[in-house]
């Protein structure tokens, strides 16, 4: 059988990515955007471990290409959320 919840990490860079996605949950920025449209799709735990994949790609990305972080701003997907409805 298939676990369906979010496994228990002993790693402390795992645990210090999820209290940073958990902490963009109040975040005007594009991760708390992120954050939050997963959360409502998927649920606390697994939005969490989401959205710490996410801050860990972009670490990673950052690392490897030397670059500093560019923010991208939530105004997209806050305007894409607020069309859908009226589209559907």
């Amino acid at each position: 059988m298939l676990a369906t919840g979010s496994r228990r990490v002993q790693n402390r860079a795992s645990r210090a990515l999820r209290m940073a996605a958990q902490s963009l949950r109040t975040s005007p920025s594009y991760l708390g955007a992120f954050y939050r449209r997963m959360r409502s799709k998927l649920g606390p735990a697994k939005a969490t471990t989401a959205t710490a994949h996410k801050l860990a790609n972009i670490i990673y990305h950052m690392l490897q290409e030397q670059t500093p972080y560019r923010e991208r701003g939530a105004e997209p997907s806050l305007h894409k959320d607020q069309d859908r409805p009226i589209r559907q």
